[in-house]
């Protein structure tokens, strides 16, 4: 037996696969009533093939590119503390086969993003390697694997965006500048990459009545968050670096399914 949100789910064998049917309807069964997944590490990793030989290099390959992503210069908030880059997939519905489209800006309604949206930001690419490598290529099936069972008639639009933010001495950095949100899309995959010498990040999920549903400081590589994106808003708390002089940052993963 295993769990997601403390509930016993049964036919969960740890197997890194998707061909694993009941490991991937129990993901389902427990997204579908509880409207978010808390995956941990060990989880995540099995899910994304851990056991697979080329899992390490893939991983370090992966984790290393954040250290090249472009700093963010559409902040209204006039913040320098986010760096990112991004990139667009589509999948048919009810399928893994997911492909990797021309690059393009992103965009979020003021509805959404009341403090970056309403313009189209034309951020840099994810670097090649990294769009089209193993660990992105998991995630990519992972998701078309759950979100193709829960809405199989759906095709998707998917983002993805690399995320570092990074506090300094006399400032904080914030992983959701814009507050309590919705991404304005159907699902969201959020995957720890790496946090180094920062307090605070914690997450919090709120119903639509904005009443706060589950808390978690992601601090472990690996650990992911899914939100059903119409059902549950979010944010995270700001980060602070906790020695001076040392690098602090927080690497995350972001997936959107639209």
């Amino acid at each position: 037996m295993s769990s997601w949100n403390g509930i016993s789910i049964p036919g969960s064998s740890g197997v890194s696969t998707l061909d694993n049917e009941d490991e991937i309807d129990a993901l389902c069964w427990a997204l579908a009533r509880h409207d978010y997944l808390y995956i941990p590490a060990e989880k995540s990793a099995g899910l994304l093939g851990r056991r697979d030989e080329n899992f390490a290099d893939d991983w370090k390959a992966f984790t290393e590119s954040w250290s090249r992503l472009q700093e963010d210069n559409y902040m209204a908030d006039g913040g320098r503390y986010r760096a990112r880059r991004h990139a667009t997939y589509s999948a048919p519905a009810a399928d893994v086969s997911w492909k990797r489209e021309e690059h393009q800006p992103h965009y979020q309604s003021p509805h959404h993003n009341t403090l970056n949206g309403g313009i189209a930001r034309h951020y840099s690419p994810v670097e090649p390697d990294v769009a089209e490598g193993g660990i992105v290529g998991g995630l990519l099936t992972l998701g078309c694997g759950l979100f193709g069972r829960l809405a199989p008639f759906a095709a998707w639009h998917i983002e993805a965006h690399q995320f570092r933010i990074s506090p300094a001495e006399d400032r904080e950095g914030k992983p959701t500048p814009e507050g309590i949100h919705r991404d304005g899309v159907q699902y969201v995959m959020m995957m720890l990459i790496e946090r180094r010498n920062v307090t605070g990040g914690l997450s919090t999920l709120y119903d639509p009545e904005l009443r706060p549903i589950k808390q978690i400081t992601l601090s472990e590589p690996l650990e992911m968050i899914v939100v059903n994106d119409e059902r549950v808003m979010h944010d995270v708390s700001p980060l602070i670096a906790a020695f001076h002089g040392e690098p602090a940052y927080r690497d995350v993963f972001v997936l959107t399914f639209r």
